[in-house]
């Protein structure tokens, strides 16, 4: 079982960054593939950010075409924590943001290949 929770959200104006934060329970987190999600008033849960568990190589990572360049998730094992930098935000980024864990191999690019969810953080931009 593992525990999710966000923190680092808040209103910001356009242009501006804010950095998320995601911290898990239990020992095993870096085993875990971690994602963040987002959801817009009256739309779908959306991809953002995906990484891998790391390792010798390190980690993978991989981002919605919206947020490629502009967003940055990282981890940080000996903390249980994952990263999500955001960097030039839009308006057309507000939502609210979600932290998952998959334990399923290779990056989880959909909601059904995730396993634990944190309650999530709103993120409000402003023009």
């Amino acid at each position: 079982q593992v525990q999710l929770v966000e923190s680092g959200g808040g209103l910001v104006q356009a242009g501006g960054s804010l950095r998320l934060s995601c911290t898990a329970s239990g020992r095993t987190f870096s085993s875990y593939r971690m994602g963040w999600f987002r959801q817009a008033p009256g739309k779908e849960r959306e991809f953002a950010a995906a990484i891998s568990w790391g390792g010798w190589g390190g980690a993978s990572t991989d981002y919605a075409s919206s947020v490629k360049g502009r967003f940055t998730i990282s981890r940080e094992n000996a903390k249980n924590t994952v990263y999500l930098e955001m960097n030039s935000l839009k308006p057309e980024d507000t939502a609210v943001y979600y932290c998952a864990a998959r334990s399923g191999s290779g990056l989880g690019y959909t909601v059904n290949g995730y396993d634990y969810w944190g309650q999530g953080t709103q993120v409000t931009v402003s023009s």
